[in-house]
């Protein structure tokens, strides 16, 4: 939501200050289909020449989830945090075997069905079942699970950050195609000289809407886009460190309640749940 609010921020006052200052906007509308076409084609070709078929795939993948609102909420980290509770609880109780089930099925386990939310978040689940599967293998320390979830994290920042550099080089393109676009619009007027001041003059400022364009178009649209995939790169990254970290507590020999207190503070700041919220949630899970 705060997406398209911000998009609808940016054209009001770019072109509501426009037309406040008596700005013509015949001019714009007249020359604004061809520089668009020129600015978006070129800048559409130079993403595909520099992007392999994953990182475009990702792209287009992911500018649909930006324009929603952000998944990682107080909420998801204390059905997260209750979660690995349970988990750890039982296998304090009852021996690491006796979660093997529910880590081998967690889509069919009883244990994970009372955390809908991460039960179908295929990724998480995945980096949560993994790891509790080395654990109850027992044949890894903490040192060596600690270094091979580094590895994966490192990983998924790697994978996370490829859109983002994609999306923030149509960005860094866009005003220098804006340029191409207004020269070729200086050369069109530099061709037709004979003709009137008027007629020149609005050939000069349909050229110089091209920059105009592409200027707006990399710092008002596609520029802010790749900050937000950057941010819930971060916010992915963080959720998948608070398991980690819950994790790691637990092979250490912490209880379960420390553990993911452990977990809890890795979160960032406004989404962390206090100490007595967290408690009361795991409260009422076992209820």
């Amino acid at each position: 939501m705060f997406v398209i609010i911000g998009y609808i921020i940016v054209f009001l006052c770019v072109f509501g200050g426009y037309g406040l200052a008596g700005g013509k906007f015949g001019v714009i509308i007249k020359a604004a289909p061809i520089e668009l076409f020129i600015i978006g084609g070129s800048a559409l070709g130079a993403f595909l020449v520099a992007n392999n078929g994953k990182t475009i795939k990702s792209v287009f993948k992911t500018i649909p989830v930006l324009l929603k609102g952000s998944k990682y909420t107080k909420a998801r980290y204390m059905e997260l945090l209750s979660l690995l509770y349970e988990i750890l609880q039982k296998a304090r109780k009852e021996g690491l075997m006796a979660i093997e089930a529910d880590v081998e099925s967690p889509h069919e386990s009883a244990l994970f069905g009372q955390f809908p939310t991460i039960q179908h978040d295929h990724h998480l689940v995945e980096f949560i079942t993994d790891y509790l599967r080395l654990m109850v293998s027992g044949n890894l320390n903490a040192h060596e699970i600690e270094a091979l979830m580094d590895s994966e994290l490192e990983t998924h920042h790697q994978e996370a950050h490829a859109p983002q550099a994609a999306i923030q080089g149509v960005g860094d393109g866009l005003p220098a195609f804006g340029i191409v676009a207004a020269v070729l619009g200086v050369v069109k007027t530099m061709g037709s000289v004979g003709q009137s001041p008027a007629v020149l003059g609005m050939m000069i400022a349909g050229a110089l809407v091209g920059t105009f364009l592409g200027i707006l178009m990399a710092y008002g649209f596609v520029s802010p886009l790749a900050s937000l995939l950057g941010q819930k790169g971060e916010e992915a990254h963080k959720e998948l460190e608070c398991v980690k970290i819950t994790l790691l507590a637990s092979m250490q020999g912490y209880a379960p309640q420390i553990a993911i207190e452990f977990g809890r503070k890795v979160l960032f700041s406004t989404e962390r749940p206090s100490f007595s919220e967290l408690e009361e949630h795991v409260k009422q899970k076992k209820a």
